[in-house]
This record gives C-alpha cells, structure tokens and sequence, in this order.
C-alpha cells in the first residue's frame, strides 16, 4: 500500500514566534539550529523553514557526490559527512530551505527528527510543532485485511466509511458487529440481495435494542467459554442517545461487556438529514429550517460521552479521524477495557451531504472541530478520573470552524456568541474534572452467592441493600 512516514507538522496559528524550538535544537545538535521560524505573508504570522523529508527529494537528486539519500525504513533523507564535498548545490535544490549552511562549522546541516523524538516538539510551548505518527499507522495496519468489501454504496467522501473500515481493521476477524438502522447498514454494509457487505458476523437491530442483543450475545460466548470476541456496535448518534438510549443507558449500568462506538454525523443523515439530539445549535436540518422565523435548531447538543461518564463505564473517550494517532490508542484502550465492562467511543464524523460541505474538507472539518474545541478530545475511566488527551489551550475561534460549514453560514451574531459560549463551558468543566485527583475506584455489589473476603466489613447500608435483594 506504499509508504508513510511520521512527521513534525506545524499549526501556524499557534506559533507567537518566540523561537524556543530553534534554542533547543541548537542546543541538542551542538551548532546552527535544524529548524528556523520565519516571518510569514502577514503580520504576526510566522512560518516554519525546515527538511520536510520529501518523498521525491531535489536535494539528493542535485548532490553530485551521493551524500543525500532517503532512508526507505525511517523516511528520513540522511546526509553523509564523509561523501560531502561541500558545493551547497543541496541549499538550492530544496524550495523550502530545509537544508543550509552551519556557519559554525562550514558545512550543511538537516534536521534528523531526533530519532523519532524531536527535542523541538517537546520545546515548544504553545504546541505549535507537534510529531505526528500516523505514518507509523498506516505502516502497521495499511496491509491488514479490511473487514467491509470495496464498493460499499456510501456518499463520496463518506468519513463513516472511514471510521467503520479503520475501526474493523484494527478489530480484525475476533468480533461479532451489531449495526441499527443508520449510514452505516444504509450503505451497504450489512449486506443486500443476499450478500452481505462485512466480513465479520453482522446483524441489524432495532434502532431501539442494540445495546440490549449484545449483551445476549456477550453473556452467551462467556457461558460457552468464548472470552476473546469483541462484541461490538458501530451505531450512529440517533441510534445511541435517541431511539436506543435506554438500552445503552441500561446495558451502561449493568457493565455488560460491550464496545460500543457511536459515529456521531450530528443527525439522521440516512433518511434526510433530519435533527437529533446530538445535533448542535443552530444547525440547519431538513426538520430545523433556516427561513423568516426559524433559524436552525434552537436547543443545544446533547452531550452523549458526559451522560456515559455519570455510568462510570468502563472507559469512555471522545475521538476524531482529524488525529488518528489519538483515535487508534483509544481502540485499543477501548477493546481492552470492552472485556471487562461496558467501553464507549464517540467518534465525531462530519457529513458531507448533510453538514453541506466538499467531501475533499471532510478531514479538514475534522480538525478544525477539535482546534476550535466545539469537540475536545478527552478519555475518562472510573480509576483514573477524566483526562484531556490534546490540549485545549490556544484554541481555534469557533467561527472559523462554523463558517466553514454549510449547514452554520445562516448564523448571526447572536447565534455565534451563544455556540462560544457553550464551548467555552464545555471546556471549563472538562477542564475541573481533568484538574482533580483520581476519584476512588465506584463500589459494585457482589453478585447474589458470592462469598465476602475473610476479614471484610459488610456495612450497615450495604446489608440492607443485600437484604432487599
């Protein structure tokens, strides 16, 4: 599937040029920093001049002397000290000024990413540099079997899609799927004319039960001594925090074994694009139009991953395809955590059709949601508490992010203010909750028959509620 390589990337809205990434770089390789931060076209806006370990590299297609070469394990173009003959013909190949002159020694120098741990990164303070390893993903997971067949019947640019083939490839074969009314059986995946359209056992529930079949089907392999399949759902926000929120609210409570990811496209977009509760303010839908008296929805979102950190799930985390590196750490947690407890993912995925976008800025609007913090990224466990897992600080205006979309181009003043705002106490309250100590782990009841450790204390309250029981 070729190659892909991780890479620094740089967020210029972030960077205020303060130039510690350029310190810390002279510092650790002993010279001419590697990297140079660069006034940019405007005022107040800096760029970053450094080796961007091209896949077609000019600068070894211009060295005479064979001293450039790209690595193909690393991706990194390597410089030969003892090859060079110092012409500097490599200063004039590369357009972005990647490579140049150490004056301190007389010779090129490049940037080398540290061996994988850029000490400029790690330097800079405002997270304007940032090493991402979505290279080493797709190096890792690129070959292995998709669990869905080509030519699922998705809208173009689908991030559903996305999310369902990334998620299954990561599963792999060990999993049974539930997939309830929504893009996700709309497209194909479940099959039709008697073929079905996944590689793994699929079924399609009720809008109203999935959470509720699963676990039939999880305490069912547990009984027959099958521990190790991932019993899972890929449902969309309707499905989760409308239709069948009481299957999942209940299944949630009971800490049934389950994986459920929720693809959050912020409505019902397979039958029209009509409102959910997950649908946010202001947004048009075919059911909350934009005219004379209505200006998009009138009620915020519900916030379905804080509604499953009151469950004390298992493990609960929000996620993005706009970072995948964040999203395939928490498939992991996820599916460790699914063996033990109810596990839920909420995974944000913009619509191209009902969020009136271009498919080509599907991954853009991906990012821009977590940049401007109108979908921050965070897990909780019921151990460990409530954890950012990227940075709030520095945030996007959600403008910016709104008015990129088609279905927020209506919104007024008004409109906006009331959408920051709620942003901004979104962020304060995941900012509290982060901020505290890990909570104790939550007292479950012994299961009926069950003995008490010798030397444990049943309290008064608890032997009441046994007694009930």
């Amino acid at each position: 599937m070729g190659a892909a390589y991780d890479t620094i990337a740089f967020r210029a809205e972030l960077c205020d040029g303060c130039g510690d990434c350029m310190k810390t770089c002279s510092e650790v390789k002993k010279g001419a920093p590697r990297l140079s931060i660069v006034d940019g076209a405007k005022e107040g806006v800096f760029e970053l001049a450094i080796c961007r370990q091209c896949g077609d590299p000019k600068c070894v297609m211009v060295c005479p002397a064979g001293a450039l070469g790209k690595d193909g394990g690393s991706g990194i173009i390597g410089w030969d000290a003892d090859r060079c003959v110092d012409c500097l013909l490599c200063t004039a190949g590369c357009s972005y000024a990647g490579i140049a002159v150490d004056e301190t020694v007389g010779r090129v120098a490049k940037c080398d990413q540290c061996d994988g741990d850029p000490a400029c990164v790690k330097a800079c303070p405002t997270g304007a540099l940032e090493w991402r390893k979505a290279g080493s993903i797709f190096r890792e997971y690129g070959d292995k079997e998709d669990m869905f067949v080509p030519g699922l019947s998705g809208c173009q640019g689908c991030n559903s899609e996305l999310i369902m083939r990334h998620a299954m490839r990561k599963i792999g074969r060990n999993s049974v799927l539930a997939t309830p009314p929504g893009c996700i059986p709309g497209m194909g995946s479940v099959g039709y004319n008697g073929k079905t359209g996944t590689k793994v056992p699929v079924f399609h529930p009720l809008l109203t039960n999935t959470a509720s079949m699963l676990a039939g089907i999880r305490r069912y392999y547990d009984k027959i001594g099958r521990k190790d399949i991932v019993v899972m759902a890929l449902a969309g926000d309707g499905g989760t925090g409308d239709c069948g929120f009481h299957a999942v609210s209940g299944a949630a409570e009971r800490g049934e074994k389950i994986l459920y990811i929720c693809v959050d496209n912020e409505g019902y977009m397979n039958t029209g694009m009509q409102r959910s509760g997950s649908t946010p303010y202001g947004s048009w839908t075919s059911t909350t139009p934009v005219g004379e008296h209505m200006k998009g929805k009138s009620q915020d979102a519900k916030n379905l991953p804080m509604l499953m950190v009151a469950h004390k799930c298992r493990y609960v985390a929000t996620s993005s395809t706009g970072y995948m590196e964040d999203l395939y750490e928490k498939l992991d947690k996820a599916i460790e955590a699914s063996f033990e407890g109810f596990s839920y993912l909420h995974i944000y995925s913009p619509c191209p059709t009902g969020w009136r976008i271009p498919s080509s800025k599907v991954i853009e609007a991906c990012r821009m949601s977590v940049d401007s913090n109108f979908n921050p990224l965070w897990e909780y466990t019921p151990q460990d508490g409530l954890r950012m897992t990227r940075s709030t600080d520095n945030p996007l205006p959600v403008r910016d992010y709104a008015m990129s979309l088609g279905k927020y181009r209506h919104l007024d003043e008004d409109q906006l203010a009331h959408i920051q705002a709620k942003v901004d106490e979104q962020v304060a309250l995941l900012k509290l909750l982060a901020a505290k100590s890990q909570p104790p782990a939550p007292a479950h009841r012994a299961p009926a028959g069950a003995s008490t450790p010798a030397g444990a204390e049943i309290p008064q309250s608890a032997r009441r509620e046994i007694a009930r029981n």
